[in-house]
């Protein structure tokens, strides 16, 4: 086999019961490395360590990657104010946390003949957010639904990135004021938490007017 040293540095072309013998001397682990070489690759080391780190490797990147996540916000085209509002609420919240949103306007019975209601109100929401996303994929009608699809200007990346320093900063200010600080710093824990769980997977999440 070919033994490659605890530092990285090449042994050589070493017998089995040499490798063996070298693994015992520096208490450490004979561990094959590419097995399918000739001959096949074989290197020293501390294999808990090493399967402890590479854990650790993985599950760093997981918490960085940032998966497309996708909102789905349903509304009616006769929609009153205060639920326009409340639906835009919600928008801004996803759009904050770097996530695509798709906006459907559902029609029923006559409204189907008035799609222009539909069109005027995704217009309406696209200028109202137009500070945090953009407009993605343009209104379409699809059978009785139009559907319009906002994208944010943020990253997913970097929205995460940003909670956990808002988190960072409350907590610092919380130990420096415990009593004014403490429910800022609970929040700032919260949003992070939730931004950080809708990056696990792509999802959709229907809320109708």
């Amino acid at each position: 086999m070919r033994l490659v040293g605890p530092s990285g540095e090449q042994v050589g072309i070493v017998p089995l019961a040499k490798a063996l013998e070298l693994a015992q001397e520096y208490d450490l682990d004979l561990v094959e490395v590419a097995a399918t070489a000739r001959p096949p690759v074989c290197k020293l080391m501390d294999y808990g360590k090493f399967k402890y780190e590479s854990a650790m490797k993985a599950r760093e990147a997981r918490k960085n990657q940032a998966h497309t996540v996708i909102k789905e916000m349903k509304l009616r085209p006769k929609i009153d104010p205060h639920d326009y509002d409340t639906k835009k609420g919600h928008v801004v919240r996803f759009l904050k946390q770097g996530d695509k949103v798709k906006i459907t306007i559902m029609f029923r019975g006559r409204e189907q003949s008035r799609p222009e209601l539909g069109y005027r109100l995704l217009q309406r929401l696209a200028e109202d957010v137009q500070d945090l996303g953009f407009v993605e994929s343009n209104p379409k009608q699809d059978g009785r639904n139009m559907i319009m699809v906002l994208g944010p200007h943020k990253k997913k990346t970097e929205a995460m990135a940003e909670a956990r320093q808002a988190q960072e900063a409350r907590k610092a200010d919380a130990k420096a004021n415990p009593g004014k600080s403490q429910n800022a710093a609970e929040a700032s824990s919260e949003e992070l938490v939730e931004a950080e769980e809708s990056s696990e997977a792509s999802s959709e999440e229907p809320a109708e007017a």
